[in-house]
């Protein structure tokens, strides 16, 4: 959490405190609020007060707990509708499930880190961390190495200052170097992997969606369990992914999305 002197000015606090109490997920107290944030505690309700005032979060006046607004909600759906790919990349997600019967993800990049716009489930479902809607590591998961490797130089010194580097599993690229070489494979062969580097039992082949100007727009994967199948037979549907990823770059061409990095 940042300190009182934010870069953002109150923009930013505010921004901050709504992560804040996103990042929860349940109704949180003043209280835990203020043992989690960097601001002091008049500063931090003076937040709250405005926040709340705007609908941008809703206060439970039984429970003294504050929950994200119904208006945030609005501006979600318009930013869906808007700046995600979903919307025009559906019928394309749906056939590649159809064609492999595996779990297909979309994601985009937020801030250095990946956000997951769309899923479709495999025939038999697999419990798993990525799901529409959260946000992900970009340095230990197929789709976000995709992206990273793809990323302008600037943006990408950017993106890998945004990465912790956490050791998820006794697979995850836990170094800048080890990523960096990771994501020079990535563009030699055209597609990334994830080998149980996020999660275990989990791996992937995605591709990134990329404008006609080579532009990183997103990336799209298909996920699977070491239980049901290999890398191997993950990599051999990389034609038929890049095959998809073109359909939806090709869709998206007229789009405007935003450059976050």
């Amino acid at each position: 959490m940042a300190a009182e002197g934010h870069a953002d000015g109150t923009v930013g606090k505010a921004l901050d405190v709504l992560d804040m109490v996103a990042s929860h997920g349940r109704p949180v107290r003043f209280s835990d609020l203020l043992t989690q944030s960097a601001y002091p505690k008049a500063t931090l309700y003076r937040l709250l007060q405005t926040l709340t005032h705007q609908g941008m979060l809703t206060l439970d006046p039984d429970t003294g707990a504050y929950a994200l607004g119904v208006r945030l909600v609005r501006l979600a759906h318009a930013a869906w509708a808007q700046s995600s790919l979903a919307p025009i990349a559906r019928p394309y997600l749906d056939e590649l499930a159809a064609k492999t019967g595996e779990t297909i993800h979309l994601a985009q990049m937020d801030l250095g880190q990946v956000l997951y716009v769309d899923k479709r489930n495999a025939a038999k479902p697999v419990e798993m961390f990525a799901q529409a809607g959260k946000v992900g590591p970009a340095y230990c998961t197929g789709v976000g190495k995709a992206m990273l490797a793809y990323l302008p130089p600037e943006a990408l010194e950017a993106a890998l200052a945004r990465q912790s580097f956490y050791r998820h599993t006794p697979h995850t690229l836990a170094s800048r170097e080890a990523l960096l070489a990771e994501l020079q494979a990535i563009r030699t062969r055209g597609h990334a992997w994830d080998r149980e580097e996020h999660e275990t039992g989990i791996i992937c082949c995605a591709v990134p969606i990329l404008s006609r100007s080579g532009r990183v727009i997103g990336a799209l994967s298909v996920t699977s369990t070491t239980a049901r199948t290999t890398l191997d037979t993950l990599g051999a549907l990389a034609p038929t992914i890049k095959d998809i990823a073109a359909k939806i770059a090709a869709e998206a061409e007229s789009w405007r999305f935003p450059e976050q990095v």
